[in-house]
């Protein structure tokens, strides 16, 4: 399926988003060095159902900030996402926002409430609402470490070592020419990833307060390969808080990218 493509100015940066489907307006937010090319197949498998909004965040590939030589904002980004709702139209509007993406999700539900109906929080690395968090933030730190010993490849390795999806499987081979292009943006984000959005991501703890407190519906997803690890473990946590049970989705921490289907399904009866 044709995607639209657009570009929002925004303060000091200007965000690039893709549209797909018909029907209510649902935000992809991907994580960490991820774009929107991830959710490719996500956004085909719901576009009888939903307008997919799939975005590029901040200093990631075609969205151009700026500040790449400064950490992550959080708070910025969820300012972001806030802007191209608003450039949408306000909603009502569903977000889904995994790993990383999921943090923004979670401070956009918080201090952006306006025109947003639900958000679905997948796999947040909110390890600091673990009742012991050092575990993982010595992983993070040996990550970056690597980092700045052996550059982005060597933390690459490291981070899939600590986060258990190191398994000395060579990962597949793009099958389209649109997933070659998508890896190689994604590659082409890692060194600001691991030099500067790793830890800020890491380090981000939701407002618990506000989120049960607001007007957003919140639901956390859980990977059904997942657990043990650090992100399904705060996705426990943060359900917990929530005094909810997480709704568990097909696969590992990046399902949405080999299994879209099933993981369509499972979102959508989320959504609802």
């Amino acid at each position: 399926m044709a995607a639209q493509f657009q570009m929002l100015e925004v303060n000091g940066a200007s965000l690039y988003f893709e549209i797909r489907g018909s029907g209510p307006l649902l935000l992809l937010i991907p994580g960490g060095p991820q774009d929107a090319g991830v959710f490719v197949g996500l956004a085909e498998a719901l576009a009888d159902e939903y307008t997919t909004v799939s975005v590029d965040p901040r200093c990631n590939s075609r969205s151009v900030c700026e500040a790449r030589d400064t950490d992550l904002d959080v708070a910025l980004l969820a300012s972001d996402m806030a802007s191209i709702i608003a450039h949408l139209g306000n909603g009502p509007v569903h977000v889904f926002g995994t790993s990383g993406g999921a943090q923004i999700a979670l401070a956009l539900a918080a201090n952006y409430p306006e025109g947003i109906a639900t958000v679905i929080a997948h796999e947040p690395p909110a390890v600091m609402l673990l009742d012991d968090p050092s575990e993982a933030l010595a992983a993070d730190e040996r990550v970056y470490t690597a980092y700045q010993n052996g550059g982005a490849q060597s933390a690459f390795q490291t981070f899939l070592e600590v986060s258990g999806m190191a398994n000395g499987e060579a990962p597949p081979e793009p099958q389209s020419a649109e997933e070659a292009a998508t890896f190689g943006r994604i590659n082409g984000n890692m060194e600001y990833f691991f030099a500067h959005g790793m830890r800020p991501l890491t380090a981000f703890t939701p407002d618990v307060a506000k989120l049960v407190d607001g007007p957003v519906r919140i639901v956390v997803g859980a990977g059904a390969a997942t657990e043990g690890e650090h992100t399904h473990l705060a996705s426990l946590a943060l359900a917990q808080r929530l005094g909810q049970e997480p709704a568990i989705f097909p696969g590992d921490h990046v399902a949405y990218t080999y299994a879209p289907e099933a993981f369509a399904e499972v979102l959508s009866a989320a959504l609802r």
